[in-house]
């Protein structure tokens, strides 16, 4: 079914809604083990792959440069940026770059070439991100298990098969569900972060000097006394804020207060500790450069340390998964995938969904990863330029969002995303050096996902026009049907139909072969708007058209789960009685014929039918019958 745009609408800033201590925990505890598992996991490379990616000398001043950078990047990133801005560009309260791509192409709806422009920065952003959803689990657990390397050098030919069998159990389960693994992710989070700062802690209680590394000017004496080294240092300082954008997409899980509330009262002290501690420790013993987060915890904890860091590994994997079903299902409903097949693993959590297509395409494209890479300092060289290019689309989106959403003033809003912008612009381009080192994976993943989805999306457009252009309009067919009626039959028949207003071709098909019309038919279109929910107040809409015919178009926000049979029971309401067992569906199965000439190039023609063939059933997709449910096809040349 076809996406189309939302009626205006207010895009005032939503009020915030009170929250009570008892659940306010529970949401904070929570947001732990899902918003933060990736940022969390950080320590266990971030600073080692600083001091190693540039050949950095592990000197004091050195040391006090790249602490203060880590502080200042964390504090103006994450808790400037994204904890107190971007949290407040709420898409009727869900986040995360689709949403902010929505709210943003909504604002600027009244400018046509404006908003297509958004539409493809945003497009490929989200593209982008599955790039970055197959290094953060490579990258996570491989470094967790490197620690074997630490407690015991001769077993480091067992790292890769040890990543690859925890990452294929990980994969394994998901079809499980997460609902029971989930209520643990949030108390093992929390004593990871305990953990962490306990470690640092330690270090900076012998040395505390190194806090003096939050002062500005250590940051800026490294930039000034090493200006080349400096730049190439920034690709791997990015690694400490990986994660950042897990803030806003999660926002409609947790609402901001709990994300909030986690983050500076648990997260960010821990990770500041925990980062102190390392570097204290490299004052006092610069030879444990080569892997500083673990050489900093006694040899009678390493054992339990890597079991702790392999579990947080995990969790940190497991929220980017879930959050790259979210992403698929929603990019889905925008129209810009195919149709997906989509189970749902929990009877009271509809945003616990399975995509078996997406999992064993990450577990493939992971699997690869580790193979090709080996260790987590290659995969540092790759990682960094996915996550930098959404930083700096979430900033561009952000600009327009306060801009036209909520009309602040012009200089205002420059001033508000002008310093992020900067920001993020320097680390993509230190991290753009790092392409051919490996950065050209997860670009290459990014490149061929937007290929995919802008060749869908164009494909479905001219599939519409080709079928607009042979329609004949419902109410003057139905009209010059019912001067001479055919049989009725009892029942009612519901005609899926992707364009308003024109006959579907299942209809043509039937009377032609079978001569016959139900009692009641229903033609039925289905809309994805680019708001998250569409309640079922707004669910329905109906136009009688005479002789017991209808046509009802149905409204879906793009998380909302499309279920027609539910939806139209909604019609009791409007007169339109039903009754399931005595109800078929029709759909019209088009078989899609490139050809030459006309509408994509001929590669990119063979692509999206390849797409539409495999794509999932339309009867799954919105939830019909199977039993009963009939499919009447036609082939179109596009």
């Amino acid at each position: 079914m076809s996406a189309s745009q939302p009626p205006r609408r207010s895009l005032a800033h939503p009020s915030p809604s009170s929250i009570d201590g008892s659940k306010l925990a529970a949401l904070t505890l929570g947001a732990l083990g899902v918003v933060y598992g990736d940022i969390g996991t950080s320590p266990l490379y971030a600073l080692k792959e600083v001091f190693t990616h540039g050949n950095l000398a592990v000197t004091r001043a050195n040391i006090f440069g790249i602490l203060s950078l880590v502080f200042w990047t964390l504090t103006i990133i994450v808790s400037l940026k994204y904890v107190t801005l971007i949290l407040r560009a709420d898409n009727n309260g869900e986040g995360g770059l689709v949403a902010m791509l929505a709210l943003a192409s909504m604002a600027v709806e009244d400018r046509p070439r404006l908003r297509r422009r958004l539409l493809a920065i945003g497009i490929f952003g989200t593209a982008i991100f599955f790039g970055d959803g197959i290094i953060t689990p490579a990258i996570s657990v491989l470094s967790a298990v490197e620690g074997l390397e630490v407690a015991a050098p001769g077993l480091e030919p067992f790292v890769v098969p040890v990543t690859l069998v925890v990452l294929t159990a990980l994969f394994a389960m998901q079809k499980r569900g997460t609902a029971s693994v989930g209520k643990l992710f949030g108390p093992i989070t929390a004593v990871w972060f305990l953990v962490l700062a306990l470690l640092g802690s330690v270090h900076i209680w012998r040395n505390p000097t190194v806090l003096e590394a939050v002062l500005p000017h250590h940051a800026l004496r490294f930039i000034v006394d090493n200006p080349g080294l400096a730049f190439v240092s920034l690709g791997a300082i990015v690694l400490c804020v990986t994660g950042a954008e897990a803030l806003y997409a999660d926002l409609g899980h947790f609402g901001k207060r709990p994300i909030r509330l986690a983050w500076f009262g648990l997260v960010m002290p821990s990770l500041l500790l925990n980062y102190f501690g390392q570097g204290a420790m490299l004052l006092q013993h610069p030879e444990n450069v080569s892997n500083p987060f673990y050489e900093m915890a006694p040899t009678w904890a390493l054992v339990p340390l890597i079991g702790l860091a392999t579990c947080a590994t995990v969790i940190a994997s497991q929220a980017l998964i879930s959050a790259a079903y979210s992403v698929t299902k929603q990019v889905v409903q925008l129209g810009y995938l195919p149709r997906q097949r989509i189970l749902h693993t929990s009877v009271r959590d509809t945003g616990q969904i399975y995509v078996p297509s997406v999992n064993w395409a990450l577990y493939g494209g992971i699997v690869s990863a580790v193979l090709l890479f080996g260790s987590s300092g290659a995969l540092a060289s790759a990682y960094g330029i996915a996550v930098t290019i959404d930083m700096l689309i979430t900033t561009v989106m952000t600009f327009f969002v306060i801009r036209y959403a909520w009309r602040y003033p012009w200089l205002l809003c420059v001033a508000a995303t002008g310093v992020f912008l900067v920001v993020d612009a320097l680390f993509f381009s230190a991290n753009a050096v790092k392409v051919i080192n490996g950065g050209w994976f997860p670009l290459a993943i990014g490149i061929a996902m937007f290929t995919l989805m802008t060749t869908w999306q164009h494909g479905r457009q001219l599939l519409a026009e080709r079928l607009r252009d042979e329609a004949i309009d419902l109410k003057p067919f139905l009209d010059s049907v019912f001067l001479s009626p055919p049989v009725r039959v009892p029942g009612t028949a519901v005609f899926l139909n992707a364009e308003t207003g024109v006959t579907p071709n299942a209809l043509l098909h039937n009377l032609k072969h079978n001569k016959v019309l139900h009692e009641t038919n229903l033609f039925v279109s289905v809309r994805h708007h680019e708001v998250p929910w569409i309640g079922f107040d707004k669910r329905v809409e109906v136009e009688p058209l005479g002789h017991d015919c209808w046509r009802v178009v149905l409204h879906f926000g793009f998380k909302n789960d499309p279920d027609v049979p539910e939806a139209l029971k909604l019609l009791r309401s409007h007169g339109v009685q039903l009754d399931e067992m005595e109800t078929s569906y029709f759909l019209s199965r088009e078989i899609v014929l490139p050809r030459r000439g006309a509408g994509m190039m001929t590669w990119r023609e063979k692509l999206f039918a390849g797409m539409h063939r495999n794509a999932a059933s339309v009867a799954d997709f919105l939830n019909l019958p199977a039993n009963r449910v009939v499919e009447l096809g036609a082939k179109i040349e596009i």
